[in-house]
């Protein structure tokens, strides 16, 4: 229950499932290869509406060596509709596996 790592259904009281977790995941790739979280705020009250309301900087604005593939699997697991983020632990991980094929075919891996 960390809110810098929860998902805007979570902050909003509502049911959280596991598309919520997935968000999370999201949010520590993200860290992960830019260095910083994707929301920030100077007040928990700021912090919440930014998860809630606001797009997150595109990974790739923060590290320009980060393969596209990467920035697209982030990007769809911080997606605010639920509808939108990965529907499955099982498809993100299908997609992070393509994009490590991807990767290794650049000789970026």
């Amino acid at each position: 229950g960390t809110p810098s790592y929860m998902s805007p259904e979570q902050l909003a009281g509502k049911r959280v499932e596991g598309q919520s977790d997935l968000f999370s995941l999201g949010v520590m790739l993200f860290q992960m290869v830019t260095g910083q979280l994707p929301f920030t705020g100077d007040s928990m009250a700021t912090l919440m509406y930014k998860i809630a309301n606001e797009q997150h900087p595109d990974p790739v604005s923060l590290n320009p060596d980060l393969p596209r593939c990467i920035s697209v699997i982030i990007n769809r697991a911080l997606q605010k509709d639920v509808e939108k983020r990965y529907q499955s632990g099982k498809q993100m991980a299908a997609d992070i596996g393509k994009c490590l094929k991807i990767m290794a075919a650049e000789g970026k891996a």
